[in-house]
Order: structure tokens, then sequence, then C-alpha cells
């Protein structure tokens, strides 16, 4: 059996293709992972326990490396009532920040 330079090309599109779905789901789940830490620091709850892409793109890293630039927007409320949206943004497999909006004083 013979293989032409196509499928050769073919076959590594594929690998390449697996190998980058691969990553986005290793890089969702650190973005997950981190919410959740932050979750517990601040002291809200994370709804639906998942975060969902937003933005992408390509930006540079600390080392002027090229990497892929994630935002991720993820639900959460401080009480249990009040639905607020946050963001996760991920540069590679690095946290870049978790955004949430403070929580608002009570008055009594």
């Amino acid at each position: 059996m013979y293989f032409t330079l196509g499928d050769v090309v073919a076959l590594f599109a594929l690998g390449a293709l697996c190998l980058h779905v691969l990553g986005a789901v290793r890089v969702r789940e650190l973005a997950v992972q981190a919410v959740m830490r932050a979750s517990e620091r601040d002291d809200f709850q994370l709804l639906d326990q998942s975060v969902h892409i937003q933005r992408l793109s390509m930006s540079r890293d600390d080392t002027r490396r090229w990497r892929i630039w994630r935002q991720y927007r993820f639900d959460y409320s401080y009480d249990g009532v009040e639905r607020r949206q946050g963001f996760v943004i991920m540069l590679g497999k690095q946290l870049q920040s978790v955004v949430v909006s403070e929580r608002a004083p009570t008055l009594h």
C-alpha cells in the first residue's frame, strides 16, 4: 500500500486538529479550576459549574511567544438568587485574570 503526499498531509492535519482540541479541553478545565478557587476565596457560588468560550485570539506571553488568548464567560451568584456574569482570561495554559463584580453592600 502506498501513501500519496496528500494522504500524509491530511493525516498530519488530522493529528494537529486532535492535539488542538485536546489542548483546548485542558485549558477549559484549568479555567474552571481557577474560577472555583476564586469562588472559595471571594465567597461566591459558581452556577452551572462551567465556563463558556466567548472570545479567542492570538497574543504574546511574557517571553514574547505567540499563545492562544481565550476569554471564558461564567455565571455566578453571591446570594444564590441574583445571577451575574464573570469572565476568566487564559493565555495559553496560564491564568491571566478572573473578573467578577464586587458584592453590593447590605444596608439594614
